[in-house]
């Protein structure tokens, strides 16, 4: 068994059911089926693509996206999903990383590809409005055979050196979160998923993509995001009943209308602490409940849910989904009992191979069999996970990674700065938002609107600073190190528990 065999076995079950619903079009199981074995001879055929050959996939949220991710697959190449808000320099560096000759892209890209062609000139550059004339007629060939061991998806996730790593995942590591969540979200065909978080990150390709197609349910891909009111009349239009998103989304559904009848069955909260504040006012307004969990990149991403039958705690990330195993421990990897605080670490058959030439780095966080997440938190008596700090420095804007290092490295780039240093402060929008403080060479002025639209020119658009806070210095400890924690408390947000 594989992703894309599982695809085929949903689109062989129930050929004429709806798959996928884009606003007044719908798409059959046996139509995305059908296109995506077009796309497997295309890149076999035509861009002689091997097994194990690397392909970016580099779209916003479109019908395409199915054919195109399954097609990838079905070939016996990996999938590198990039993410649409990145900027060319950013997205050159993931396909250099991974060998990606070849990317699946579309029209609204087309202002970035230019400068793409000209650093990767033997890159192979597929724009989906071709899928029609040039894709979809490529006659159909034999398909490798790939098995639940091989390499299936490539996820970049930002690192703390400012360096993206590449989290390995293999057709088993997907397939087994896939079934984990079938069970603990009790998904069963007759859902439809909403899906309005981009497909490129590894929550919605997961939960949103993987989970409802292999299942036989449905994608209701929702074509406006704004305002909120817009998202909900296709929900129910289309009559979904499962909803996963981000608490900043779930926020915003609290100040809708109260008579507004939804035919959801739950909501999911992920990619971002979720707010006690906001999970009470939502159960004071909604008949359905919202599910807090947790999850990450490596672990294929889903780790932790509280559960839909039974008792959910608020602030807590809930209880291991089936077949996964969670375990507080400290640094000498010794299990600690209920109530103390130690480091989250994950094993089951959803941890990555590995960091994608990167072996250093994968020791890093392996410990045996156990992945160390970073993140820090206790289990209490029940068993139930709750977070008290997140990974050194992170911050999370609309439930993205953000790693200060890699603002800061391109801040020093700008003439004229000789100090460093980004931090999170609260945003109720976007759940966190950079904050740069800088302090100047001698003699030297910064212009703090010049620096920001110098740093928005080589970063995407979410990772760059509020606003620039110019000091003498900043402030360091003994040892030279900048005190981020004197920074929070300038900024009016010290350091606290983020659950």
């Amino acid at each position: 068994m594989n992703l894309s065999s599982a695809f085929a076995r949903s689109a062989g079950k129930n050929p004429q059911k709806v798959a996928l619903y884009w606003g007044e079009q719908e798409y059959t199981f046996a139509t995305l089926w059908d296109q995506s074995e077009h796309v497997a001879s295309y890149l076999q055929t035509r861009l002689n693509a091997k097994p194990g050959a690397r392909v970016a996939l580099w779209l916003k949220n479109c019908p395409e996206f199915i054919p195109a991710l399954f097609g990838i697959l079905h070939a016996g190449c990996v999938v590198v999903p990039v993410n649409n808000f990145l900027k060319p320099a950013e997205v050159n560096y993931i396909l250099q990383d991974a060998g990606a000759d070849i990317m699946i892209t579309d029209s609204a890209m087309a202002e970035h590809l230019p400068a793409l062609q000209a650093s990767r000139p033997n890159l192979h550059i597929i724009q989906v409005e071709q899928f029609g004339p040039d894709v979809l007629n490529t006659a159909k060939v034999p398909a490798p055979v790939e098995t639940e061991k091989d390499l299936a998806v490539i996820i970049y996730t930002s690192g703390t050196t400012g360096r993206p790593k590449g989290a390995m995942l293999s057709h088993g590591n997907l397939l087994h979160n896939v079934e984990s969540c079938r069970l603990v979200l009790q998904t069963v065909e007759q859902d439809r998923m909403a899906v309005l978080l981009p497909m490129f990150h590894s929550f919605m390709l997961t939960v949103g993509v993987f989970l409802p197609l292999i299942v036989g349910a449905s994608i209701v891909l929702i074509r406006s995001l704004h305002p909120p009111r817009n998202v909900l009349q296709e929900i129910i239009q289309r009559q979904a009943s499962v909803l996963p998103a981000i608490p900043q989304f779930f926020r915003s559904m609290v100040s809708v209308p109260a008579n507004i009848q939804l035919p959801l069955r739950m909501c999911i909260s992920g990619a971002a602490p979720l707010p006690v504040q906001i999970l009470k006012e939502f159960g004071e307004k909604f008949p359905f409940p919202l599910i807090e969990g947790y999850g990450l990149s490596e672990a294929s991403p889903v780790v932790t849910k509280n559960p839909l039958n039974g008792v959910r705690k608020p602030g807590s990330i809930g209880l291991p989904i089936p077949h996964v195993e969670v375990t507080i421990q400290n640094d000498a990897g010794q299990v600690l009992p209920p109530g103390e605080v130690g480091e989250l670490c994950v094993r089951g058959g959803n941890v990555m191979m590995g960091y994608w030439n990167q072996p250093a780095e994968t020791a890093n966080v392996m410990r045996g069999e156990w992945l160390l997440t970073g993140d820090i938190g206790y289990k209490d008596s029940d068993g139930y996970i709750y977070i008290t700090d997140r990974k050194k420095d992170m911050l999370l804007v609309n439930g993205i990674n953000v790693y200060p290092r890699e603002v800061e490295e391109i801040i020093y780039q700008f003439p004229g700065v000789r100090e460093a240093s980004v931090i999170g402060i609260p945003d109720p929008r976007k759940g966190e938002q950079p904050l740069a403080f800088i302090s100047a060479n001698e003699g030297a002025t910064v212009d703090e609107k010049a620096l920001l639209q110098f740093v928005r020119s080589k970063l995407a658009d979410y990772k760059v600073p509020k606003k620039v806070v110019c000091l003498p210095a900043l402030p360091r400890n003994a040892t030279g190190k900048v005190l981020k924690t004197t920074l929070r408390e300038m900024a009016g947000t010290p350091d606290t528990p983020s659950q």
